[in-house]
């Protein structure tokens, strides 16, 4: 009953600032004169939202499968690469130096490429949303399966197990917590990602709507497709959130 207050009361504070920030945004938009293609009201924003609801969701949705389909991949990939990794000395040093070496070239440099290999096509905006997010899962997943307790790790050796069995049923459980925690990192840059890919070269999501907007100085467009953006990735990683407390209820306890 105490944690369901809490939770209530939680809500309700995010809820009443987020009222006092709109208010208090409309209300100095029009005390200090600002000019829309400034910075457009609250009002002006969602009367943009109300006049194309289809079209926007048309465009969110369109957004969200790219940013879903680079994600999975991310999550597939990432944690496979980390197991190899962690089991292999030798593909740890050939290939880890690379993998931070990608990392490192910043991504919307990489995008052209990948349009010019991919076309125009969801194709590559999945992927730039994979090479954005997949570095966290890696990270994070070679953490989990490097924590492991000693004690575990020995009466694994006593049971003589095999390497795989070893994997599945020690490692990977005991990772689970680094691997969620890495998964809600991954899905807001896999969002970032995807709308990098639309930025290039793209004729449907947010980040061409964002773009298109941009060339005719439609500032209260823009914002309605940052604000759909916003709550897509709050949704997103509340929906993580609820998976690692249900994947996990142990935590929750503790």
């Amino acid at each position: 009953m105490k944690r369901l207050f809490r939770r209530s009361r939680q809500g309700m504070i995010a809820l009443v600032s987020f009222l006092v920030v709109l208010v208090s945004w409309e209300v100095l938009v029009h005390v200090l004169k600002v000019r829309p293609i400034m910075l457009p009201p609250p009002s002006a924003i969602f009367k943009e939202l109300l006049a194309e609801p289809v079209w926007y969701a048309g465009h969110a949705w369109y957004t969200l499968l790219t940013t879903m389909a680079g994600f999975v991949l991310s999550v597939v990939l990432g944690v496979g690469i980390a197991m190899l990794l962690v089991g292999s000395r030798w593909f740890e040093s050939a290939v880890y130096p690379l993998i931070i070496a990608l990392n490192s070239v910043p991504k919307v440099a990489i995008a052209p490429l990948f349009v010019i290999w991919m076309g125009t096509g969801a194709e590559p905006k999945i992927a730039i949303a994979f090479l954005v997010a997949v570095f966290a899962i890696i990270v994070d997943t070679v953490h989990g399966l490097r924590s492991v307790p000693p004690d575990i790790l020995d009466m694994g050796r006593v049971l003589k197990g095999s390497t795989l069995d070893f994997f599945i049923k020690v490692r990977l459980p005991c990772a689970l917590p680094s691997i969620l925690t890495g998964m809600k990192v991954a899905i807001s840059l896999a969002l970032v990602g995807a709308i990098v890919g639309e930025f290039v070269a793209s004729q449907r999501g947010l980040g061409y709507v964002i773009m298109s907007a941009q060339g005719t100085f439609d500032t209260p467009r823009v914002f309605a497709a940052m604000i759909l953006l916003s709550l897509m990735g709050i949704v997103l990683f509340g929906a993580l959130a609820w998976l690692e407390k249900h994947a996990m209820p142990w935590r929750q306890a503790q």
